[in-house]
Parts: structure tokens; C-alpha cells; sequence
């Protein structure tokens, strides 16, 4: 029986293919399948597969369902106990998915593990989505270990430890099969981006854990659907991050953290006018009145997830104080500064 399926996701891509595809074929590990899950892509993808790539397996959809329908229609076609995620537009190097799939093989509770995650662009730095794994806050702000908000780190081997995380990036990241069947992969209506990071949410919340594995290196370009300051990328993440709290905090939780994004959303309105950048205050409007007018459906989602509400947050990769605060007003902008603020 294979033992994984790298599962690339692919809209309008036939560029990233032809430009990465080769790497991941190259993969060196004993027993894997790569599937491309076609997007209702409109450009020649599926023919430049056919033609280049006879031996990867194709499936199509028959439209764009983002990245979180895409993802979860493709279950349909996997059986493999372990799926790999894995964006077009990332290099893998040969031997980057045996420590994944070890950290798996070793420990049954791991839902999801991420290898180190270095930008294509410059391969010394650490990349924006994922970099050494990623990390929430008091707040539900997301950033990782490597990345908070635009310092992006050099990677001089000081994460080189396996290590348990909050979340892993969609970017790349190994998941478990039999976890996807039991808690579900992801949140549809979230569309893309956050998904990630709702769903490791929801695992850690059902008792798994998440890893970041630095023997295994991968590159990723970034941006490739939504290059970042879009207003459509705000738009998504301002409204998604609201809907992970209100999913996967306990409900006592909810209106106080939500309440102080709000008054932060505010404040992220007003630097954008100060900053002249007119495109991102109502994509910060329109999230937040989307995502009061989700409610009702978040509600019911809610119950059906945890049959009620989670009592606690899960500690491990949890950051117990405000990222904003502490960036932006302290100055404290590695991880290694805020290590000793945990």
C-alpha cells in the first residue's frame, strides 16, 4: 500500500508545474503517489500534465472551489494513511519527506508536522507562510517562529530542534489521514487562507499535536494566488481569523477577544488611511460585517464540531500576550526576544 500522496492543488498553475513539479518527483522516499487536484484551472495545466508528467495522477474538478473546497473534495480520491498538502509554487529538496513522515510513524497523536520553510527567493531567509512553524496569540493573531508581521529571519540554525507548534502552514505540511476522517480537513467557507490554522486548532482542541520538523527543507515562492497587501488577501484574513476564535475559543472567551480586535481592526483602518492606502479599509469593514453576519452558521458549526464549546485554549504554541504590543510598541520582533515573555 503507498504510504503517502503528495496532493498539489492547482488553478491556473501550468507555471509553477513545469517549474516545480520536477523537484517533487524527485522526491527520495521509498513509497508515494503524487495527485494533482485540478481547480477548474482554465489555462493548458491538464494537457501540459498529460504531455510531461504522465506519471502523476490528475483529478479534476469542475470549478474553483478555493483552496479549502478544492482540499476537501480531494479526499475523495486519497486513501494513503499520510497526505502531503503541498502548494505549486514550492521546491522541495530530494529528501525533505522522510523526517515528515517519522515524526508521523513515531508518535500516533501528531495530527500534522511542517518541515522548515525557507523563501524561494532567498534561500537563507525564512519564508513568510509557515517559516519554523506557526504560533498564535492572546488575540488570535497567527505569525511564526522566524516571521512576525514583515521581519522575516535569517535561518542561522537556531531552530533546529523538532518541536511542537500551534500550527502548521498550508503551504506544506504532512497531515493525517484517519484524523481528516474523524474531525474533518477544512473550514469550506473560510474559502482560503486561516484554514490552516482552524484546522490544527481543531485537532490540538481534540487532544492532537501539531510539529515542526527542521531535517526536512522546502522552498516556497509565496503570493502565487494572492500577492500579499491585496485587498482581497486582507479582506479573507481579517474575516477567517475572526471565525477561528469564534470556532475554537471556549464561548466565555469569544465577545472579549473579538471586542479588542475590533478596537485593533480600528486602529489597523486608520494607519491604512494615514498610509494613504485606501484599498484596505473596507476590505477590514467588510470582514468584520461578514463575519457578524456569519454567526448564526458559526454557531450551529460550532456545536457540531465540539457538541458544544472547548474549555481551554491548548497551551503548547500558544503566545499568553499581545504580539501587537509587544512588536510594535517594545520592539520585540524575533522569537527569540519573545521567548522569555511566554
Amino acid at each position: 500500500m503507498t504510504q503517502v500522496t503528495i496532493a498539489i492543488l492547482n488553478w491556473n498553475g501550468k507555471n509553477w508545474l513545469e517549474k516545480f513539479l520536477p523537484s517533487v518527483i524527485a522526491t527520495n522516499h521509498p513509497s508515494y503517489e503524487i495527485l494533482v487536484i485540478d481547480n477548474g484551472s482554465t489555462d493548458d495545466s491538464i494537457s501540459f500534465l498529460s504531455e510531461n508528467f504522465p506519471s502523476v495522477r490528475v483529478e479534476q474538478l469542475d470549478q474553483n472551489y478555493g483552496f479549502t473546497g478544492g482540499y476537501n473534495r480531494a479526499m475523495a480520491f486519497i486513501d494513503t494513511p499520510y497526505i502531503v498538502l503541498l502548494n505549486s509554487d514550492v521546491e522541495v529538496e530530494p529528501n525533505w519527506l522522510g523526517p515528515l513522515v517519522d515524526v508521523m510513524e513515531k508518535n500516533p497523536q501528531v495530527a500534522s508536522v511542517q518541515p522548515k520553510i525557507r523563501a524561494h527567493h532567498n534561500k537563507t531567509l525564512f519564508e513568510y507562510a509557515g517559516a519554523a512553524g506557526g504560533m498564535i496569540d492572546i488575540l488570535g493573531y497567527p505569525f511564526c517562529r522566524g516571521r512576525i508581521f514583515d521581519t522575516v529571519e535569517t535561518d542561522q540554525g537556531q531552530f533546529e530542534e523538532t518541536t511542537e507548534i500551534f500550527w502548521a502552514t498550508g503551504a506544506c505540511c504532512l497531515v493525517r489521514k484517519n484524523v481528516i476522517d474523524e474531525i474533518g480537513l477544512f473550514e469550506e467557507t473560510f474559502f482560503a487562507h486561516m484554514e490552516e490554522i482552524d484546522f490544527c486548532w481543531r485537532a490540538k482542541n481534540h487532544g492532537y499535536k501539531v510539529m515542526y520538523e527542521p531535517r526536512s527543507v522546502v522552498y516556497h515562492v509565496g503570493g502565487g494566488a494572492l500577492p500579499q497587501g491585496s485587498p482581497r488577501k486582507t479582506y479573507l484574513n481579517a474575516r477567517n481569523s475572526l471565525s477561528c476564535m469564534y470556532l475554537n475559543l471556549p464561548s466565555g472567551m469569544v465577545f472579549p477577544k473579538v471586542f479588542t480586535r475590533l478596537v485593533l481592526d480600528g486602529v489597523w483602518g486608520v494607519k491604512a488611511l494615514l498610509d494613504r492606502d485606501f484599498a484596505t479599509i473596507p476590505a477590514i469593514i467588510k470582514a468584520h460585517f461578514h463575519f457578524y453576519g456569519r454567526l448564526p452558521y458559526l454557531r450551529k458549526r460550532k456545536k457540531e464540531i465540539y457538541q458544544g464549546s472547548p474549555k481551554t485554549i491548548p497551551q503548547t504554541g500558544y503566545f499568553p500576550k499581545s504580539i501587537v504590543w509587544q512588536y510594535f510598541i517594545r520592539g520585540k520582533k524575533k522569537w527569540s526576544a519573545l521567548e522569555s515573555e511566554k
